[in-house]
């Protein structure tokens, strides 16, 4: 069976509960994107906060496949290349299978 994708999550939008549409339809959907929250946590947060926010998304949404790690929404230019790093550091750390 050919799955479908489901692009893009907006985990702050009522309704995108990460947890809930893994539950829900994990199954059955690839979810794209997600991975980190683009208006607040990237660029304004902690590298701690990014780190623990990819961390909980990588976990969250990636058993079992089906996960392609992306930020919610673009990038931009308010995100410092420090915040970044971290971002891609993080995914790199927790997003090796098996989870």
């Amino acid at each position: 069976m050919a799955a479908c994708v489901f692009n893009p999550i907006q985990t702050e939008a009522a309704g995108m509960d990460p947890a809930r549409l893994k539950a829900e339809s994990g199954d059955r959907l690839v979810f794209w994107g997600g991975g980190v929250e683009t208006q607040r946590v990237l660029p304004s947060g902690s590298r701690d906060e990014i780190r623990a926010q990819v961390k909980e998304r990588i976990q969250t949404l990636g058993p079992g496949g089906g996960f392609v790690f992306a930020t919610t929404h673009n990038i931009q230019e308010d995100v410092s290349a420090d915040n970044l790093l971290a971002m891609c550091e993080a995914v790199r750390e927790f997003g090796q299978y098996p989870l």
